[in-house]
């Protein structure tokens, strides 16, 4: 068994790692740069910034519920090194599209280039779904089985970290020429290209399948396949619940930083960036709390203190006093402010108790069936994720039209976080029971 980072000196392990993190780190790249321009330099509303953001975030997410089975089908029957490669080339052609998009907003033309940027995000959306269940269920092929939770776990820090300087770099590149930006995603594609030459092989382990793809009838077939099995079925249920909160935060954060805590751009990203920290932190601590062995048994504790956090972090955006009228906060005097440092750590709280819960839910999910159904389990996953995530965005919709601001819907997310825990719980009882294969 190697510990964790010594997976990092393998080829069996490297060039999958860096190709999943230059691609989260992208997809974050030009995600938050659109955003950005649209919350700071087209809307002016809090309401009509909320709404983009949970638009882009649907459109984001439809494609994980429409195409993750057929992904998953494809990954279990096909090399899954193949498939990356196929898939990293089509990010290349989509960061064309979405760079068009932004070079014709900053023209002076925001309403078709932000239409073409969020095409870019759909053509993303489809990228990931086929790339989710390939990065989880590969490692199973490549890894020892005492080392697929560290994997799981390095994987999952690596994400973050991507979305932590994908969110960084897109608010240093906003002060600069769109240019510099449109280069900078393209480049990154095409180096992930590159490095996706260099992972190894992962054939098809088990009997030929037959893919169906029809969207509605494979994603049914998928799920209904996966969810019998107690383990997997709480496993699902507890990421997918899990990752409804985290919608509702994502959609929230921006307008919360602007119209909440009154401050500009630069802290906004460094929000993002503190969460992004938090979790890495979370993932590879959870991985040494249980040295390796994959168990939910600190998952309960671990999102009812994030719930915990979540309270903490909204009394302080409650109290927070108001830049004066007509400006926003930047971020050195956010640091300095007489609560800017508790909220820096109740952040960090929140991402780090989250991390440690979902990590080992998504290593059960490659360790409890057998090797030609991982991908296949993954997709069900992901389809359950995206539903639960549309439901979350839906919901922060609705609560904005009823008059529920930012720092309210952080209660909703707190108040979430003892389901969580029981589902989480319910996990643990169940862990030990044989896992029936087919």
């Amino acid at each position: 068994m190697l510990n964790a980072l010594g997976l990092l000196k393998e080829r069996r392990f490297l060039p999958l790692f860096v190709t999943q993190f230059l691609g989260a780190f992208n997809d974050n790249l030009f995600k938050t740069s659109m955003v950005l321009f649209a919350t700071y330099q087209i809307y002016n509303d809090p309401t009509v910034e909320q709404n983009f953001n949970a638009l882009a975030t649907a459109i984001g997410i439809l494609p994980f519920f429409l195409l993750s089975a057929l992904a998953g089908q494809l990954a279990d029957t096909h090399d899954k090194a193949r498939i990356i490669r196929i898939v990293k080339t089509a990010e290349i052609l989509i960061m064309i599209v979405g760079s068009a998009g932004l070079l014709i907003a900053h023209g002076g033309y925001a309403t078709p280039g932000l239409a073409l940027m969020l095409v870019a995000v759909l053509g993303l959306g489809i990228h990931s779904a086929f790339f989710g269940p390939i990065k989880y269920a590969i490692l199973p092929q490549h890894l020892h089985e005492d080392e697929v939770l560290g994997g799981t776990g390095m994987v999952e820090a690596a994400t973050y970290l991507a979305i932590l300087s994908g969110t960084v770099v897109a608010g240093v590149l906003a002060t600069f020429p769109a240019e510099i930006t449109v280069a900078t995603v393209i480049a990154v594609a095409l180096i992930g290209w590159v490095m996706a030459l260099f992972v190894p092989p992962a054939l098809r382990q088990g009997p030929e399948l037959t893919v169906n793809f029809n969207p509605f009838t494979s994603s049914w077939r998928v799920i209904s396949a996966t969810m019998h099995i107690p383990r997997l079925f709480m496993t699902i249920c507890a990421i997918s619940f899990f990752w409804s909160m985290g919608a509702v935060l994502i959609i929230i954060f921006p307008p919360l930083v602007k119209n909440v805590l009154t401050a500009n751009e630069a802290v906004s990203t460094f929000v993002i960036a503190l969460f992004s920290i938090g979790v890495a932190i979370g993932s590879v601590a959870i991985n040494a709390l249980l040295r390796g062995h994959t168990s939910a048994r600190y998952a309960p504790g671990s999102v009812l203190a994030m719930g915990g956090c979540i309270i903490i972090f909204s009394l302080l955006c409650r109290a927070w006093p108001a830049a004066p009228a007509g400006t926003l906060y930047d971020l050195m005097t956010f640091i300095e402010m007489p609560r800017g440092i508790m909220i820096v750590i109740a952040l960090m709280a929140i991402a780090i108790t989250g991390g440690m819960f979902v990590v080992p839910l998504y290593a059960f999910l490659t360790t409890t069936v057998t090797k030609d159904q991982t991908a296949r389990t993954v997709a069900a996953n992901n389809v359950v994720n995206a539903g639960a995530m549309v439901i979350g965005a839906l919901g922060v919709q609705a609560l904005a039209f009823a008059g529920v601001g930012p720092g309210d819907m952080l209660f909703v997310v707190a108040a979430m976080c003892p389901i969580s825990a029981w589902l989480g719980h319910k996990l643990h009882l169940v862990c030990d029971q044989p896992i029936p294969h087919h």
